[in-house]
């Protein structure tokens, strides 16, 4: 090996088409664009949901369902999450962000019933099921639901 011999490994560099520059380039008269068209002019973008003038998929289709604007969104939690929280202490929004168990509040918090307690605590938050509220119950614990501002 010489170190004439040396050179960047074959097909690691390309070189850029220089298209629309002369019958010699191989990329000359329609520049690689074919023959006419709407597709060959200058400044051409289709939209998205252009099918050449036949009706859109899109609007061919029914539209169906609501989706209510003012939806409420829960971040949920279920009772065998909380079992991080020590005998007697207060289970509230942010100390379960503290702990890494939720990882946003969304429009506010629901506890739901799976799982076990086992201890007795104060939850606080802005939802309960049915289930969960009868467990913490069951195990002496607290449920207060939280009132979020402008609710």
């Amino acid at each position: 090996m010489n170190l004439s011999d040396l050179g960047p490994a074959k097909g690691s560099r390309k070189k850029r088409k220089r298209i629309g520059r002369g019958p010699g380039s191989g990329h000359g008269k329609t520049a690689g664009k074919g023959n006419k068209g709407q597709k060959s002019r200058q400044g051409y973008s289709r939209r998205w949901d252009f099918e050449g003038g036949q009706m859109p998929l899109v609007r061919r289709l029914p539209k169906r369902g609501f989706r209510n604007l003012f939806r409420k969104e829960f971040a949920v939690v279920n009772l065998d999450r909380l079992k991080d929280f020590a005998e007697g202490a207060t289970v509230t929004p942010e100390s379960l962000l503290q702990k890494g168990i939720l990882k946003k509040t969304l429009d506010g918090v629901k506890v739901l019933g799976r799982g076990d307690l086992g201890r007795k605590l104060t939850v606080k938050a802005h939802r309960f099921s049915a289930e969960a509220l009868r467990k913490i119950q069951e195990a002496g614990g607290v449920a207060e639901v939280i009132e979020k501002a402008g609710s």
